[in-house]
């Protein structure tokens, strides 16, 4: 189920990508198509099942009437031969003769003179009756093992001794013998017995043509199968020989229902099928199979009539559509094209004519926004962006030469005061920072460049305060390779060197952090210093401190205006401090950070 949902999920998707991206004619000729399509479909396929099952349920009543009918035969058919056997049933001479003790041969020529003259009448008035035997356990009476046989194991060779027991001398019809016979057959046999006798005295057998049970059916047996089945489901007559013995699941698998009559859905040798059935008195059941195909035949030639007009239909309908949605979208198209071509800053004066409807509306609409559109880019949009660049450059370059000056101020009271290593380590230091901070005079650099180049500051600053400076870096690597301003940290580590330290002794923390808020990336520089008041920070961020050692303040109100500039208002600079505790600068930026210049 999981899985069936999932792919219509993703057919909805599919679907939703295609339609999004065919263009409008194709969308509105494909939407016009179908709501044409779909009622001719719908018709075609309603008239085809409305008539297949008319014709279904017409051939059902068919069949049931055909098939009571059969069983009505059948019945009558089998009720005669009874009679037949009861009439040699109760033969009181047949039976003195099959009872006697013969001791003399007159008597023996006698019994079988009567023997052959009732039997033989028999067989010539009904000629469907292809013999008649009796078995009798008379020892003393011969046999010719034509007309008399002996009731014994030998003589039961097919086996049918064993179905008698029970019956009390009740007609039994039992499956077709199974003897060298050219014609198939089936057999009546019963117990001869008496009510003055405590035993059986014989058993008649009474062997049938199967075609004369066959005649009942052969001329409903067209473009239908119908089969006689006994009790035990064998076939005992059809038009097909070669199955007769063999039981009919073999070619219907379902199962019958418990009811006498009835009907149910099958198959038959590979295709579906209506099945109807009625029981006999004897057990025996007329079944009689159909096919769906004969009655979907019928169906499909009345649906195939439609056909013909509903091309038609659909082939105008195709036609009309095409031209409404070419008349449509013609106009779509233009606008379009002035659409594209403002966006490259082309603007039209002339208006297309287009009408007064909704898209002639929106063509007046749209040269009317254009000319505004036009008006904003010369006056105001190229203007600003022009002040905006010169605006960067400046607060750019307020920056870079800054540090150099502080720098080079330290280098050279180190190289008066000291004479050692350090001042090398200083200077090599300051050729890498400049090397990332100058950036071939590109302005945009990833934080991983922007922390590195922080570093190189701190290697020289740690270098001019021995001891008392302690860097810590809390940034998520997956942030590394966001794009920023450069130079927007280091102005912030200046701060607290030059700000956060009030004792050449106590030791200096610095923790720079960058983590994700929301759609957003946040930078923090934090400090265990001394702090500043509310009224000094707010100082450093509208314009930066003027001279002396807190000059600083200028890098400081120089990033926060120009984050601002880039992203808005709701982007740039926030410092928390507080007096002898420490200070905390957030710097907000866009999570994408900054595009590739």
């Amino acid at each position: 189920m999981v899985k069936l949902v999932n792919r219509l999920v993703k057919l909805r998707n599919w679907m939703g990508t295609l339609l999004m991206n065919m263009n409008l004619r194709r969308k509105l000729f494909a939407v016009f198509f179908v709501a044409s399509i779909l009622p001719l479909s719908l018709l075609i396929y309603f008239s085809y099942t409305s008539i297949r099952n008319e014709l279904r349920d017409q051939s059902y009543e068919t069949m049931i009437s055909t098939t009571a009918q059969i069983n009505a035969n059948l019945q009558n058919k089998l009720d005669y031969y009874v009679k037949i056997s009861n009439s040699l049933f109760l033969d009181g001479t047949l039976r003195g003769y099959l009872t006697h003790t013969y001791n003399d041969n007159r008597l023996y020529l006698e019994a079988y003179t009567y023997f052959d003259n009732l039997l033989s009448s028999v067989r010539i008035s009904n000629p469907d009756i292809s013999g008649i035997t009796i078995y009798t356990d008379n020892h003393s009476l011969p046999k010719d093992n034509v007309l008399i046989k002996a009731l014994d194991e030998t003589a039961d060779k097919e086996g049918f001794f064993k179905a008698l027991e029970g019956t009390y001398g009740n007609a039994v019809f039992l499956t077709q013998s199974s003897g060298n016979k050219q014609a198939p057959t089936l057999r009546l046999a019963r117990l001869l017995n008496n009510y003055s006798l405590n035993y059986p005295y014989g058993i008649l057998s009474m062997d049938i043509a199967e075609s004369d049970i066959y005649s009942l059916i052969a001329e409903e047996d067209e473009n239908k199968s119908i089969y006689i089945v006994n009790s035990e489901g064998n076939i005992l007559s059809s038009k097909d020989k070669s199955v007769l013995g063999s039981p009919l699941q073999e070619l219907l698998p379902d199962p019958f229902p418990e009811e006498g009559s009835g009907k149910f859905d099958s198959i038959y040798k590979g295709e579906q099928v209506l099945v109807v059935y009625d029981t006999l008195n004897y057990g025996w059941k007329t079944v009689t199979i159909v096919p769906y195909n004969n009655f979907a035949a019928l169906a499909k030639a009345a649906a195939a009539r439609l056909m013909p007009v509903a091309l038609i239909c659909l082939l105008l309908a195709v036609f009309l559509i095409y031209i409404t949605a070419g008349l449509f979208t013609r106009r779509v198209i233009a606008l379009l094209k002035m659409i594209r071509r403002a966006e490259r800053e082309e603007f039209t004066d002339a208006p297309q004519e287009m009408g007064n409807d909704e898209i002639g509306q929106l063509s007046q609409a749209f040269h009317s926004m254009s000319g505004r559109i036009s008006s904003l880019i010369n006056e105001v949009y190229k203007k600003e962006i022009a002040k905006q660049e010169i605006e960067m450059n400046v607060l750019q370059a307020q920056i870079n030469p800054h540090f150099l000056y502080n720098t080079l101020a330290s280098i050279s009271s180190l190289a008066i005061k000291y004479e050692d290593a350090r001042i090398h380590r200083m200077v090599t230091d300051l050729a890498k920072f400049y090397r990332i901070s100058l950036n071939k005079g590109k302005h945009i650099i990833s934080i991983n460049e922007e922390i590195t180049l922080t570093k190189h500051y701190m290697a020289i600053q740690q270098t001019r305060f021995a001891g008392l400076l302690n860097m810590h870096y809390q940034i998520e690597d997956n942030l590394l390779p966001k794009r920023i301003v450069k130079l927007t940290l280091q102005p912030f580590v200046e701060n607290c060197i030059n700000h956060a330290i009030w004792d050449d002794e106590a030791r200096l923390n610095i923790i720079i952090r960058g983590y994700p808020d929301g759609e957003d990336l946040v930078l923090e520089v934090i400090d265990d210093g001394m702090g500043m008041s509310a009224g000094k920070t707010a100082h450093i961020l509208e314009q930066g401190n003027s001279g002396g050692e807190h000059s600083s303040g200028y890098g400081i109100a120089n990033v926060n205006r120009r984050l601002k500039l880039l992203f808005g208002e709701g982007y740039g600079v926030q410092i928390f401090s507080a007096l002898g505790i420490g200070t905390q600068v957030s710097i907000r930026i866009p999570g994408s950070g900054i595009p590739r210049e």
